[in-house]
């Protein structure tokens, strides 16, 4: 589907124009709008529920269900995820870049739980910022695939319904005893169920009957989250962000299941399925995982006026992402052939 990743495209230049320092421009409306870019790590989630989902449903019946899924999984993600870690903690390092903190700082990233250390204070960890998300999404990449093997494909809904009252629910919790619900695996789950519920209306044929309530839920949405941009953008307020990241994930899962209808043109279509967006979108994770890291050099140069800083730092990132992806990670993703879904 060019639209989606056209879509994933989208969420990656959100999160990198985020995390980029617009401070020295000194115009706050620039900081007030750029905050929306967080969103796109909604986005990225809502993405990922509803391709995961779509593939696990379609392949439940199949002897090697579970083996061609995480080892398909593990190709695509673990070759490129360990190896910035061991640049970051070992070979930087070497080059006077950073020191190497303590193996009981850099576990948390071993073991995909680094988003832990970020909501519970008292911990502590050590490694990429941005890898919190990552640490969620391979939370329900374990449990995910069970529930769509044991469950019917009916009681899948139900499952993802409850997954979205629980994320609410657990971050209700959490704000009552001042616990910052941003980072939490449990507090993120809702945008992934909701694509989920996507995939499940994909394989009942549904999603062109819903064409109307993406359109106007998806309106609705954007208008409440407008609403709440202009009173509460960048300010981290729990309390909003208890009901606001479920309002987020509504709209990026309408608009996501407004463009994975099959044979459908439209004007939003075509802007997604540009050839840059689909390029940008295809080497998504390479940008997500490398632009903190040179941002933290080309940030440097307070000579450079900021729009030059930011297209020499949008250009490198594209650069090394780009090679990343043909002479690094396609050398694990070609041998995803041996464990082919039939």
């Amino acid at each position: 589907m060019p639209a989606l990743d056209g879509l994933r495209g989208i969420a990656a230049l959100m999160v990198m124009f985020f995390h980029f320092n617009w401070q020295p421009l000194g115009i706050s409306m620039i900081n007030k709008i750029v905050v929306f870019g967080q969103t796109g790590v909604e986005l990225f989630f809502v993405l990922s529920g509803f391709l995961i989902t779509r593939i696990l449903i379609s392949t439940k019946s199949q002897k090697k269900y579970f083996t061609n899924f995480y080892i398909r999984r593990a190709l695509r993600i673990f070759p490129l995820y360990y190896g910035f870690l061991i640049a970051t903690y070992f070979i930087l390092p070497l080059l006077k870049i950073g020191d190497i903190p303590p193996f009981s700082h850099q576990i948390w990233y071993y073991l995909y739980m680094q988003n832990i250390p970020g909501t519970f204070t008292t911990l502590q960890s050590n490694g990429p910022g941005d890898f919190w998300s990552l640490a969620v999404e391979e939370h329900f990449y374990l449990f995910w695939p069970l529930l769509v093997y044991f469950l019917s494909r009916r009681h899948l809904i139900w499952a993802s319904l409850g997954i979205i009252l629980l994320s609410i629910v657990i971050r209700i919790i959490l704000v009552n005893f001042d616990i910052g619900v941003f980072y939490f695996t449990p507090c993120r789950f809702d945008a992934l169920a909701i694509g989920s519920l996507l995939a499940y209306l994909e394989y009942r044929n549904k999603l062109f009957v819903y064409r109307k309530y993406f359109l106007n839920v998806g309106i609705f949405s954007f208008v409440l989250l407008l609403i709440s941009w202009l009173f509460t953008g960048g300010q981290h307020m729990d309390s909003v962000q208890v009901i606001k990241f479920t309002i987020i994930a509504v709209f990026y899962g309408c608009v996501v299941g407004y463009l994975s209808i099959q044979n459908h043109q439209n004007f939003m279509s075509r802007i997604v399925e540009n050839r840059f967006l689909v390029f940008t979108g295809k080497i998504s994770y390479g940008l997500y995982v490398f632009h903190p890291l040179i941002y933290s050099f080309t940030e440097k140069n307070d000579s450079i006026h900021p729009i030059a800083n930011l297209l020499i730092s949008l250009s490198l990132t594209y650069l090394v992402a780009f090679i990343s992806y043909e002479k690094y990670e396609k050398l694990f993703l070609n041998f995803k052939k041996y464990f082919e879904y039939k």
